[in-house]
């Protein structure tokens, strides 16, 4: 199993991807987490000399990643029926001889079924990106999500799915490449933000100038994330101690669904509990770098154990503390003791319960000045070193080289 290390190829003339051409396929290009991560590598693979393919049957997103460098290619990959993916089958065959494809990378299942299916044929490398919960779920559930433990190369995003690959499909271990996303540190940089944006946001929040804001990513709908946190609260305002903490803190959770149900959810709890004055819901909103500037603390909990690992990331990018669940992707992303010593913390890993959470959260929110300037700067060192976007396209593309047998 490969910890996805940094590819020694530099110059695109030696680059081993040079002159290959590489066809994604992903359902559609409309924003989101997928269509974003082909097209970041479709734009990384023109750089390096590559011939850069996206087939899906298109998006807003199309002309972005024209603009970068790639190439699409109209595809019906969207398609679950199994009998258009039967037809699929034939009709990525046809494309990968008529395009000259060397490898193909699935981003996601029913695509994947369609590409397997083709690439056994004709003997193409083939390249699946597995995340974490497709390690879950029922027997019908599990053998749908296992296309994505057959690639040549499988590329897992955390040491955690890795694991979890290789339980279920012990021999796959040779093939799986861990590759846990990255930042563009020239967007997530503190010294990018502008004040007037971080104020901005304060006041969405209705932050006063001397308050320290927690924000919580709440997650997705029906998550219980948030009750940890209104309950982790409760426990510090019955302490003593915590009483000063509290008057100067102001508890945010972000959830980004105003006119959901859940929304309304959060409300009702937050009234519940009486915390009104220190705690209210709004959203992290647009400008995800300036909120986390205005952070002094950012808590990413989850039941899903692969979870936030990206808003983890931009967090300690954006030198603010981090408080994660003690297990997943997102405590991959950070130091914390005892695997290293309390002087090279950059947050802090938990379990989702209110003492716990309450005992982390006064650490955090007790760091003098000198003391939290420190934490942020080596949380920023910590991320251009280890988790940097380039990182992520250098990982990527050595899994590619792996499934040619170049890697």
């Amino acid at each position: 199993m490969s910890s996805g290390s940094s590819s020694p190829f530099r110059d695109r003339a030696t680059h081993p991807l040079a002159g290959v051409t590489v066809l994604q396929i992903v359902p559609d290009l409309e924003p989101g987490p997928v269509a974003r991560a082909a097209i970041d590598i479709a734009s990384a693979l023109s750089r390096v000399g590559a011939n850069a393919l996206v087939a899906s049957r298109g998006g807003a997103l199309v002309s972005e990643l024209q603009a970068k460098g790639g190439v699409f290619t109209r595809f019906p990959a969207d398609a679950r029926n199994p009998v258009s993916m039967a037809l699929n089958v034939r009709r990525l065959t046809q494309l990968i001889k008529s395009e000259r494809v060397d490898i193909v990378h699935a981003r996601s299942r029913a695509p994947a079924w369609v590409a397997y299916g083709a690439t056994r044929l004709i003997k193409t490398p083939f390249v699946t990106s597995f995340q974490g919960f497709y390690a879950r779920g029922g027997p019908l559930a599990l053998r749908y999500n296992s296309i994505m433990a057959r690639g040549d190369s499988i590329i897992a995003d955390s040491a955690h799915t890795a694991d979890l690959i290789v339980n279920l499909y012990p021999a796959a271990k040779a093939r799986v490449h861990v590759v846990l996303g990255g930042v563009d540190c020239r967007v997530f940089v503190p010294k990018a933000v502008a004040p007037a944006r971080v104020q901005a946001v304060r006041r969405l929040w209705g932050a006063a100038p001397d308050e320290r804001v927690v924000l919580l990513a709440a997650g997705a709908r029906a998550s219980s994330s948030y009750k940890s946190l209104i309950e982790a609260v409760l426990r510090l305002a019955s302490q003593d101690a915590a009483a000063t903490l509290l008057r100067e803190a102001k508890f945010i959770i972000a959830c980004d669904e105003p006119g959901a149900a859940f929304a309304k959810e959060i409300d009702a709890a937050i009234a519940k509990a009486g915390l009104q004055s220190v705690m209210r819901r709004s959203e992290i909103g647009p400008d995800r770098a300036a909120a986390l500037l205005a952070a002094s603390a950012v808590v990413a909990l989850s039941t899903n154990p692969d979870a936030f690992a990206g808003l983890a990331l931009e967090a300690q990018a954006m030198g603010a503390p981090v408080i994660v669940g003690a297990s997943g992707a997102a405590s991959e992303t950070i130091l914390a003791p005892p695997g290293v010593d309390e002087t090279a913390r950059t947050g802090w890993r938990t379990l989702p319960d209110e003492r716990a959470l309450a005992h982390a959260l006064s650490e955090t929110l007790s760091l003098g000045a000198t003391a939290r300037d420190r934490l942020s700067l080596r949380a920023r060192a910590h991320i251009e070193s280890q988790f940097s976007i380039e990182m992520l396209r250098s990982q990527t593309l050595s899994a590619y080289a792996a499934a040619r047998g170049d890697g």
